[in-house]
């Protein structure tokens, strides 16, 4: 119950940040005596990738993109992720450490160069559709095959946004002429 107050205290003190440095200083201090199953491991690994990119990739669109309905999906993506990523790494198990900065490096470096329209399209195509689509096929794989329940319920709760994220996408390349 004291480390309960304690954490309510620094989330009211410090906003968002909190969360993610408790996160990260109890996966570090503290040891799992049983090892997690490779499905659990797995989903970590590619839902931490996934925000991560996304989250890069939407700063990216911050610099790189002119076209406001594009710049207003990624601030959409940069703040969901970050939810995610939270909640994710409140989820994992006690001794497991959450991957930080782990983007898909190969997305973002092609993106770099990219400006205006030719970032849009790639963007659009590579994370808001390619990177969904696999996203949501990696949530879907730890609702069924997942052995931890509390990453299991993170899954469940964090697809329908994917989902939604996918849907907006969609949309976004409808509207700007990106093939799927």
């Amino acid at each position: 119950m004291k480390r309960i107050t304690i954490i309510a205290a620094l989330c009211t003190s410090f906003g968002l940040v909190s969360p993610l440095v408790n996160a990260q200083t109890q996966a570090a201090s503290t040891t799992s005596a049983n090892p997690l199953p490779q499905a659990d491991k797995d989903f970590i690994q590619a839902a931490s990738m996934s925000s991560s990119t996304e989250i890069d990739a939407a700063k990216l669109a911050t610099s790189n993109s002119s076209d406001k309905d594009v710049k207003s999906f990624a601030h959409h993506m940069m703040l969901d992720h970050t939810k995610l990523t939270v909640q994710l790494k409140m989820a994992a198990p006690h001794g497991v450490e959450v991957p930080k900065d782990n983007s898909d490096t190969s997305v973002l470096d092609a993106l770099k160069p990219l400006k205006g329209k030719e970032f849009d399209q790639a963007y659009i195509k590579k994370v808001g559709l390619e990177g969904h689509r696999s996203t949501i096929a990696a949530f879907e794989k730890e609702i069924s095959d997942g052995q931890n329940a509390d990453l299991k319920k993170a899954a469940q709760k964090g697809l329908p946004t994917i989902k939604e994220h996918y849907k907006m996408a969609q949309d976004l390349a409808a509207k700007k002429g990106v093939t799927q």
